[in-house]
């Protein structure tokens, strides 16, 4: 039966294709098809990874035969033995065995895809001691995918293939071995979007999280649809159900009739045409009507996704997240080479163009690893992130400034601070960036020269700044925080997600007066938040002088086009009424 979940649309475009419920702690288990030769290989896999558990539980029962009833409780024994019977289950064996024979799947996704099946057929028992048997069996499924660590191929498996985009002729033919897959999963931590990012999937869906949180913001990076905070999807939506993400819409339909799949098949369509329509201002100047020049720069996560901005055109990054470079590591933090390897990548993939490199902004819903969130203090947003968590650590912030000065020879770099807000902040901010130039001098290590710049993003920086602009060489507008901070509202939960509003008065108004400070001040001044990339805030924030967007590479075109349409001139007096008025929005698309 078709029906619709609804949820916060946060990438546009449509996905078509085959539900993976994954739960959250296995979001990293590797996910690749393998080829036909391999499929007794992975098979074999998963035979010798039960083996090894179901060793391991022989082994405990025969220890426990020479233990007391107090070392050895009878539930003890009877907890093996229910485990030893799982592991013997005939329907989880011989589902392994078809996921991998039928769909080509690696055994770790073989696995947890039976497992998910399984567990949904534990939800819905009536008698409550079979109900709890679900959490045995996932115990037992993690036992076996720990012991199959050693044997398992890499995640960039040489066979993986990147997912392709159905249309609605794909699913009527039904080729389950050649269509699109949908991650649906409760949650996405930044650190499982990174291994996302070199997935098959075409399109995810989650239950919680809001339009500006970072598994929304790698997202649009990814330039793949999908929704978030569609609060029961992972539960509503069943292993391998056919699925329309409308990413444009923020609906996901399960089970869509033949009718429902020929009309998405034709959006589908039309968005590819719009994209190639696009595609062709790449070379055009970013110049308005009235030859107001425009800077359009890149966001990137990765040094690899330098590739991407040049090929998007963007004349530089304007914001390098360098925190994802420390997630997801198990607390282990990256050394100076590492980091200044990185750093150097995605300075020479800029191929000449400038680099913005922010600092390690940690913290909120950036947590080092899945297990910091366990640890998180009642409101993480205000906590210890950020700078304040760099200044808190003057051994690791110094490491990664080191590492910055010494890529900053390969090209133009510009550092960027978060989040500050304390002019004793900045003075002690300023004094590390100068010991680590002191450092590399002893060192006799060669490092560049580096424009220094800070993040306005709380209020009271947007606030006092005059104390800013006169320690910086120039300032960019965080919009995401500055909007969570002054509305007071977390930007990650989605239930008050209706909350988050960019055309509140008094955020239109730190982020016209932040603009046009600078502008008095001859100062550089950019929007690095996601209003830069939202084609409906084009024309505002033109209108309220600023020439420097930053963004995801794949919203470049779009705003261009935007830019290219526009007359500053004209966008002056009515951006001056829009910031003026007690409704913004309501005089948004009046022009």
């Amino acid at each position: 039966m078709t029906f619709a979940i609804h949820g916060l649309a946060v990438a546009r475009g449509i996905a078509i294709g085959r539900a993976v419920l994954v739960a959250s702690s296995r979001v990293d288990v590797a996910h690749y098809f393998i080829t036909a030769d391999q499929i007794d290989a992975e098979i074999d896999r998963v035979r010798r990874g039960r083996n090894a558990v179901i060793d391991e539980i022989h082994r405990l029962q025969r220890s426990i035969v020479h233990m007391g009833p107090k070392e050895a409780p009878h539930e003890l024994t009877a907890l093996l033995d229910v485990h030893l019977m799982l592991l013997q289950d005939e329907e989880l064996i011989q589902g392994v065995k078809q996921w991998i024979a039928e769909r080509l799947y690696n055994a770790e996704w073989a696995l947890t895809s039976q497992l998910e099946v399984i567990a949904r057929q534990f939800d819905e028992m009536e008698d409550d001691y079979l109900r709890e048997r679900k959490a045995d069996m996932e115990q037992i499924a993690e036992k076996v995918l720990a012991a199959m660590k050693g044997l398992s191929s890499p995640l960039a498996s040489p066979v993986a293939r990147q997912a392709r985009r159905a249309t609605a002729q794909d699913l009527l033919l039904d080729d389950t071995q050649d269509v699109p897959l949908i991650l649906v999963a409760h949650d996405l931590s930044p650190s499982d979007m990174l291994q996302f990012k070199q997935s098959v999937f075409a399109g995810f869906v989650t239950d919680v999280g809001g339009r500006t949180s970072h598994t929304a913001i790698v997202a649009r990076s990814m330039d793949i649809p999908a929704v978030v905070g569609a609060r029961l999807s992972s539960q509503l939506i069943r292993q391998d159900d056919w699925v329309v993400i409308d990413g444009d819409a923020g609906v996901v339909i399960v089970d869509p009739s033949a009718i429902i799949l020929a009309e998405y098949g034709f959006k589908q369509r039309q968005g590819e045409i719009e994209r190639g329509r696009l595609s062709r201002l790449l070379h055009t100047p970013a110049v308005t009507l009235d030859g107001e020049k425009i800077e359009l720069l890149a966001n990137i996560e990765m040094p690899e996704d330098a590739l991407a901005a040049v090929k998007a055109g963007a004349v530089g990054v304007g914001l390098f997240r360098s925190e994802f470079l420390f997630m997801g590591r198990q607390g282990k933090l990256p050394d100076e080479d590492e980091q200044y390897q990185a750093y150097r990548r995605a300075i020479e993939g800029m191929q000449g163009l400038p680099v913005t490199i922010r600092t390690v902004d940690i913290g909120a819903d950036k947590p080092l690893d899945k297990s910091a969130r366990e640890d998180a203090h009642l409101n993480p947003a205000l906590g210890l992130r950020a700078i304040r968590w760099s200044l808190a650590d003057p051994d690791m912030f110094l490491t990664q400034l080191r590492a910055i000065l010494r890529a900053a020879s390969f090209g133009r770099v510009n550092l960027l601070i978060p989040m500050l807000a304390h002019a004793s902040e900045i003075r002690q901010t300023l004094s590390l960036i100068d010991h680590a130039r002191a450092q590399l001098d002893n060192l006799g290590q060669v490092y560049g020269e580096l424009r220094i710049g800070a993040m306005i993003e709380i209020p009271a920086a947007a606030l006092t700044l005059r104390t800013f602009l006169k320690y910086f060489d120039f300032l960019s507008i965080g919009t995401n925080d500055l909007i969570q901070y002054t509305l007071a509202i977390d930007r990650a939960d989605e239930s008050v997600a209706h909350l988050y509003d960019p055309l509140h008065p008094a955020v239109l108004a730190l982020v016209a007066g932040t603009i046009a400070e600078c502008n008095r001040q001859g100062k550089g001044v950019s929007v690095c938040g996601e209003m830069a990339g939202d084609v409906a805030m084009t024309r505002l924030l033109l209108g309220l002088g600023l020439r420097s967007f930053s963004m995801h590479p794949a919203q470049i075109l779009a705003v261009k086009q935007e830019v290219l349409r526009a007359d500053t001139r004209r966008l002056r007096s009515w951006a001056d009424q829009v910031i003026a008025d007690e409704d913004p929005a309501s005089r948004i698309t009046s022009l």
